[in-house]
């Protein structure tokens, strides 16, 4: 059962705080997460995220076509 349309997608503010800080400054550093339950947003496209699979990180880079799905 998907989230309710009233509610918006759930992204981890932590998450998007680090993009914001990541957006001002112009760099594109990996961003190392857990949080694997958070919807894409288009602030995202062109970043690099250290996804925690359980055991490991893994690098993912965001493009454009990923947007509205969950990093996990």
């Amino acid at each position: 059962m998907g989230r309710s349309l009233k509610k918006g997608p759930f992204v981890e503010w932590k998450l998007l705080e680090k993009i914001d800080k990541l957006n001002d400054a112009g760099q594109k550093k990996p961003i190392k997460t857990w949080a694997r339950r958070s919807t894409i947003t288009p602030d995202f496209v062109g970043h690099t995220f250290n996804i925690h699979n359980g055991k490991t990180f893994i690098p993912e880079c965001v493009t454009e076509n990923m947007v509205c799905h969950n990093l996990g």
